[in-house]
């Protein structure tokens, strides 16, 4: 019997419309239910992709004795993160709070006003290595809520002001941190490496493409080679990891092991947008073919496997096939003898690392053993084609084929860049697509939405962090095409993040919009998760629209929001490689290039480079001080209010650029 999930169209909600829990989605219904039988909410949150959600929906929400616990004392509410992340977001922060940990399923109970008193992660259904069974579990907190209420109530009160007060704690510092925070934040990275694998720390490694682009952007200012070094080594073995999927391409969340070797094997749009873009970024500083390599593949990737009928990309592939972790992707030593002759298996023992033991329980996980070798000869490429053929008569992945807005808007912004980059006018064009899918089905009457299903159409105001990452994706789109209505369309959605998010009192952007539903805490983003907090990459943005417009105010917006983080970004600096960012954009001054005329010889000395902190302009004039007598057919250099000459050749122009890098 389906219950109230099945009329949803979140792919998450759906897998659990089926279950014997009564589940209610997020809203007043649940809510008015709660304080009408006097019972506690039982809220799970987690996402269409995640193994561990799955295993315990198995154990627990598809056993018929565990849900009529959960049905008679409580009243049971599901939330697919990726469509509420400020209700992932404030109560995994009540999960960290009580626990010291978090992660997904998120398990959290409250009352019936939406206060925590109880919280954690994946539960078994039985007592397992320590942790106690869901059952047991259900049974203690049912009794607590008719026999200590008192206590309960305490408990929730007690999390909630310390919820509010942390949220409520940042106040502007008097100046803006410089730029030695950047060569801080580079030379912590560097101290955290991994010097034999890449990456940061020990399993299980996530890759850090944000992070990155600190060492980049370090490199660039200050010739330090060894950021560059720790970036390339960390580029180089996650390609050659199994993280990386070697027959189809693209990157898995993470590694569960320190070399890469064993991903979890759920594929995510927006780890792959942004990797792409850390790629693209390697190529351009070090010209290393195969950097452009994996940015051309993992492009290949999100339009053969998430690109939508629409244009739009769909938000993830699952990790499980046939209710089994990886089983799409790993192969048994039999299973390979089956498909190849005894020069193939030689060749894939060889190239792809396969051994009749395996590395992930007793199957192979492509791999190549020789980081950085990634150019396949003609009978590799027919090996992994042939492999790539075979693969596909498998069941797949479930799709998670809901629509983003944010995540859509970073894919958009690494096919416009890595676009106008290498001259592939196919991701340009796809960028355009996207965008145009996105305007015609998550912005209505001027306000955008933050996720789209063909079911439902458009669902949930969108948030701060899907503003500033549309903001990014625009100007993006402007300087890949030229088309001046990408950069209106910029400024304009600056203005309404700013109008909607703005905090008046202290400065930054809330998480959710003044005219949004208003949770037990107004929160804002400062630490970036697998994607940039909503007030870096709004720092960020600002920034860049400012100087493409010559609105210093929108400049400054992105100084305060610098400055609320004062002192702690420094000391933080992995939580805040977005921020990092933003202040060496910001501290560091913002390169304005005006290319006027059809000069696409100056365009791609431009394109080419690794700029970190230009914006650039060409093709249709709008209104903006960078096109105010600009004429002719040539370059124009400028930073802090100083202008080069104008370039009429490429030889200048990039002698320019190179002195504008150091």
């Amino acid at each position: 019997m389906s219950n109230r999930l099945s009329s949803e169209s979140s792919p998450y909600l759906l897998q659990h419309a089926q279950n014997p829990v009564d589940w209610y989605p997020w809203g007043s219904e649940a809510t008015k239910l709660a304080i009408d039988k006097d019972l506690p909410i039982l809220l799970s949150v987690g996402y269409s992709a995640c193994h561990w959600c799955h295993v315990m929906a198995h154990e627990s929400f598809e056993d018929p004795d565990i849900a009529a616990k959960m049905n008679a004392s409580f009243v049971n509410v599901k939330v697919d993160r990726e469509e509420r992340p400020d209700i992932d977001a404030l109560y995994m922060e009540a999960v960290t709070a009580m626990t010291g940990q978090g992660g997904w399923p998120m398990t959290v109970i409250m009352t019936p006003d939406g206060e925590p008193f109880f919280a954690g992660t994946y539960f078994p259904p039985t007592p397992r290595h320590g942790m106690p069974g869901f059952g047991e579990l259900l049974d203690a907190i049912a009794d607590a809520w008719s026999s200590k209420r008192a206590a309960v109530h305490d408990q929730a009160a007690l999390v909630t002001d310390a919820l509010q007060a942390k949220a409520g704690s940042l106040r502007p510092a008097t100046d803006l941190a410089n730029r030695e925070v950047v060569a801080r934040a580079s030379a912590d990275m560097v101290a955290v490496h991994d010097p034999a694998n890449g990456g940061f720390g020990d399993a299980p490694k996530f890759p850090a493409p944000m992070s990155l682009d600190v060492l980049f952007r370090h490199y660039v200012a200050a010739e330090d080679t060894e950021a560059l070094d720790v970036a390339e080594l960390t580029l180089d073995h996650m390609a050659a990891g199994g993280i990386y999927d070697h027959l189809g391409f693209g990157f898995a969340r993470y590694s569960v092991d320190a070399t890469w070797s064993v991903p979890h094997f759920e594929k995510m749009l927006s780890d792959n947008a942004l990797l792409g873009v850390a790629y693209l970024h390697g190529w351009q500083l070090t010209g290393n073919d195969r950097h452009l390599q994996v940015v051309r593949e993992t492009i290949d990737y999100l339009m053969r496997d998430l690109r939508l009928s629409g244009g739009a990309f769909a938000t993830a592939e699952d990790a499980d096939s046939e209710g089994v972790e990886g089983l799409f992707y790993a192969w048994t030593h039999y299973q390979l003898e089956q498909i190849l002759d005894d020069d193939e298996m030689t060749l894939v023992r060889d190239w792809y690392g396969v051994t009749e033991a395996g590395n992930f329980e007793g199957t192979t996980v492509l791999y190549r053993p020789t980081v950085a070798a990634l150019d396949r000869p003609v009978a590799v490429e027919a090996l992994r084609e042939k492999l790539f053929q075979a693969r596909l008569s498998r069941v797949r992945p479930g799709l998670d084929d809901k629509v983003l807005t944010e995540w859509n808007a970073l894919t958009v912004s690494l096919l416009a860049e890595a676009g106008a980059a290498t001259g592939e006018q196919a991701w340009v064009d796809a960028a355009t697509s996207a965008m145009d899918f996105l305007e015609g089905h998550l912005l209505k009457g001027g306000r955008w939405y933050r996720s789209w299903h063909e079911i439902s159409g458009h669902q949930h105001l969108a948030y701060a962090a899907d503003y500033a990452a549309l903001v990014d994706a625009y100007t993006r789109l402007g300087e890949a095409t030229g088309q001046a209505r990408w950069h209106r369309s910029a400024l304009d959605t600056a203005e309404a993040m700013i109008e909607l998010f703005w905090d008046d009192q202290h400065g930054g952007v809330f998480t959710t919009g003044n005219d949004a539903e208003q949770l037990i805490v107004k929160r804002k983003e400062f630490f970036d998760s697998p994607v940039p907090s909503a007030n870096a990459n709004a720092a960020f943005a600002l920034a860049r629209v400012g100087a493409i417009h010559g609105r210093d105010d929108l400049t400054d917006r992105g100084r305060q929001i610098i400055r609320l983080l004062g002192d702690e970004i420094g000391p933080q600096a992995m939580g805040h490689s977005r921020m990092v960012s933003a202040l060496d954009l910001i501290a560091g001054g913002t390169s304005e290039i005006v290319i006027s005329g059809d000069r696409p010889d100056l365009l791609q000395a431009v394109h080419t480079r690794y700029l970190p902190n230009a914006v650039v302009v060409h093709g249709e004039p709008f209104e903006s001080p960078l096109w105010e007598g600009r004429n002719g057919s040539q370059a124009f250099v400028c930073k802090n209010y100083t202008c080069a000459l104008p370039a009429t050749n490429a030889d200048t122009l990039i002698e320019q650029l190179t002195a504008l890098a150091r």
